[in-house]
C-alpha cells in the first residue's frame, strides 16, 4: 500500500501537543464511504486551535486537522459520487472530531460533500473555503431579512480576517456601501482594494456605552467579533435592520440590552456553517461562484504548504494572518 503525507497532531504524556508531517497509509484513515485525493485545504481560526492545544475541539489524538478541503474522489461506495468527481467539503466537524484536510488523502461521509460548483477550480474553492462560505451565508441571511443596497451602509467587523475579507468583497460587488472595521491601520488600503467605501478604526466602536441606542447608522452588519463590539453595533442599527453574527474573535459574552430589539426591531441572526443542510450549501456555493469577484479573492490569498502550518496556526490565533491562506497539500 502506498503511503501519503499527513500533518499529524499528537499529545504527549504531559498534555502538550505537537504537530509533524508523517508518512501514513490508508488503513489509518477513518471508516467512511468516500475517499478523496485532497488537492487544497485552507487555514481557519479553528485550524489554529486544532494545530495547537485543541481548544476543546479535538476529541482524540493522534489527529489530522483541516476543517475544509477540495479534491478528486478516488473511491466511493456512495451513489452520489464516483471516482473522478471534483468535490468540496466544509463543516461537519471534519478537522475537529474527524480527520480532516491536512493530508493528501481524506475519507469522509458522502453526505458531507458538495460537488465543485461550475466555474470554480479546487484552488478557487479553497481560496473561498469555510470563511467565504460563512460570509456568503451571512449575506444571504441579511438579504432574506430585507437588506438591499439602497437601504444604506453595511458594517463588516473583523474585516481584515478571512470571513470579513470575503464578506467585504461580496457586498461591494453586489453594490453595497461597505464600512470595514479593523484595528490595523496597515490593512486600510487592502480593505479599500476589496471594495470597502470607508474604514472604521476598531477603537471607535469597540467599547460599550451607557446609552442602549445611538444614531441609526447601519443598514446591516456582518459581525465576526462578538463581545462588546457587537453590543455597541446593535445600538447603532437602523430600524428593522439585521446583524449576522459569524464569530467571536472579541469574546463570547454579549454585554447588551434588549432595547435595540424592542424599540428598533433589530434582528440578531446566528450564522452556522458547520451543520448547514445540503440544499443551503449548494445555494451558497452557487452564489459564491457568481457573486464573489475571483480577481479580488486572488489578491487576498497567500499560499502555504503542510510544513508551514504549525507556525501559521500560531499566527492566526494571534490575529496576525490577513486574508486567506490556501494550503497546497501536495506542495
Amino acid at each position: 500500500m502506498m503511503t501519503f503525507k499527513a500533518l499529524i497532531v499528537d499529545k504527549d504524556e504531559d498534555g502538550k501537543t505537537h504537530a509533524a508531517i508523517q508518512e501514513i497509509d490508508e488503513n489509518r484513515l477513518p471508516e467512511a464511504d468516500v475517499t478523496v485525493a485532497v488537492e487544497y485545504s485552507t487555514l481557519n481560526y479553528k485550524d489554529g486551535l486544532c494545530l495547537g492545544p485543541g481548544g476543546g475541539l479535538v476529541r482524540t489524538y493522534p489527529h489530522v486537522p483541516g476543517i475544509d478541503f477540495a479534491g478528486t474522489v478516488e473511491e466511493s461506495s456512495d451513489d452520489w459520487y464516483k471516482p473522478g468527481d471534483k468535490v468540496v467539503l466544509t463543516g461537519w466537524r471534519v478537522g475537529e472530531a474527524w480527520w480532516g484536510g491536512y493530508s493528501q488523502k481524506a475519507r469522509v461521509k458522502g453526505e458531507w460533500l458538495v460537488p465543485l460548483p461550475e466555474g470554480l477550480t479546487t484552488r478557487n474553492a479553497m481560496a473561498i473555503g469555510t470563511a467565504g462560505f460563512t460570509a456568503m451565508l451571512a449575506v444571504m441571511a441579511l438579504e432574506v431579512h430585507g437588506l438591499k443596497p439602497e437601504n444604506g451602509p453595511v458594517l463588516v467587523t473583523g474585516a481584515a480576517g478571512g470571513v470579513g475579507s470575503v464578506a467585504t468583497a461580496i457586498l461591494a460587488n453586489l453594490g453595497y456601501e461597505v464600512a470595514a472595521v479593523t484595528g490595523r491601520e496597515s490593512t486600510w488600503d487592502y480593505l479599500k482594494s476589496l471594495g470597502a467605501s470607508s474604514v472604521v478604526p476598531r477603537q471607535d466602536i469597540a467599547e460599550t456605552v451607557k446609552r442602549p441606542l445611538e444614531s441609526e447608522t447601519w443598514a446591516g452588519c456582518v459581525d465576526a467579533v462578538g463581545g462588546s463590539m457587537l453590543a455597541r453595533v446593535l445600538g447603532q442599527m437602523k430600524y428593522g435592520a439585521s446583524v449576522a453574527a459569524v464569530g467571536l474573535a472579541g469574546g463570547a459574552a454579549l454585554p447588551a440590552t434588549v432595547i435595540p430589539f424592542l424599540l428598533r426591531g433589530v434582528n440578531l441572526l446566528g450564522i452556522d456553517s458547520v451543520l448547514k443542510p445540503y440544499g443551503a450549501r449548494l445555494q451558497a456555493w452557487e452564489r459564491l461562484a457568481k457573486d464573489l469577484p475571483m480577481d479580488k479573492l486572488e489578491a487576498i490569498v497567500q499560499t502555504a504548504t503542510l510544513e508551514d502550518l504549525p507556525k501559521l496556526g500560531a499566527d492566526i490565533l494571534k490575529g496576525q494572518v490577513k486574508g486567506r491562506v490556501v494550503v497546497e497539500v501536495n506542495g
